[in-house]
């Protein structure tokens, strides 16, 4: 199994996030503004996130897989984000959470060749 899909989600999950919440840094930025920002950022996102998909559907993977696997991504660069960027605290909640999408990955990829 590639692991292009995975760096290419990887990248694909930055931009996103950056976009979906990087302006959150910004409050008083017009809104107007953050919307076409955020568009043209998730531009990039889309770029990296396509190819992913169709590379790693080509090579096997399912869509299921493709799916489950780009929510751990997210949720792990999110993780990244909220606390280096916007200094928030991760607790135990957090990592349960992580740890039930891990597991939802296992059930998807069990019995896969």
């Amino acid at each position: 199994m590639t692991l292009t899909p995975l760096i290419l989600l990887v990248c694909s999950n930055i931009f996103m996030t950056i976009a979906w919440y990087g302006h959150l840094k910004f409050t008083d930025a017009r809104l107007w503004i953050v919307i076409l920002a955020s568009w043209g950022i998730a531009l990039v996102e889309y770029c990296f996130a396509v190819p992913a998909n169709r590379i790693g559907y080509l090579h096997g993977w399912t869509a299921g897989q493709l799916k489950i696997t780009q929510e751990i991504v997210t949720l792990v660069v999110f993780a990244l984000f909220a606390v280096f960027v916007l200094g928030e605290h991760l607790g135990w909640r957090h990592l349960g959470a992580f740890a039930c999408m891990v597991g939802a990955a296992c059930f998807m990829f069990v019995g896969k060749s």
